[in-house]
């Protein structure tokens, strides 16, 4: 059962917001790790898709900062989702009455066993979101 609480006493992964005023720890596994380039998912993250992590057995612990984390649903949809109020961040969030959790991959702050499950919603992706394989890779800022 999936569950959100605010304390805990042990953790799998920790996770934070980009200022750090957003702390929290999930426990249990996760189920599934989707590449979405659905244009709402593009939008949220500002890039080429979402990259989200599910879980149906896991549960959500803030550590610090719940205050701060707002919740943003689209009206007549599904899609939802949490960000901190002060930096912006993608947080994780509770969904479909508290039977999933998904969590933004690039709030993690340690390392996943799980590798990305699938490539969603690609009738929706940006045109220009193809053939990124053949674009020169740097290691740090272009010069």
């Amino acid at each position: 059962m999936l569950m959100c609480s605010a304390s805990s006493n042990q953790s799998n992964i920790s996770g934070s917001c980009l200022c750090g005023t957003v702390r929290f720890d999930i426990n249990g596994s996760f189920d599934s790790f989707f590449l979405c380039h659905c244009s709402r998912c593009r939008k949220g993250s500002g890039t080429a898709h979402g990259a989200n992590l599910f879980a149906t057995d896991a549960s959500l612990h803030w550590v610090a900062g719940e205050a701060e984390v707002k919740i943003f649903r689209l009206p007549g949809t599904r899609h939802q989702r949490s960000f901190c109020v002060e930096c912006g961040s993608a947080l994780p969030d509770v969904q479909m009455d508290g039977a999933l959790l998904k969590i933004p991959a690039g709030c993690l702050d340690g390392p996943i066993e799980i590798r990305p499950t699938a490539h969603i919603c690609c009738a929706s992706r940006a045109d220009w979101d193809v053939d990124l394989e053949k674009i020169v890779t740097m290691d740090g800022l272009p010069g």
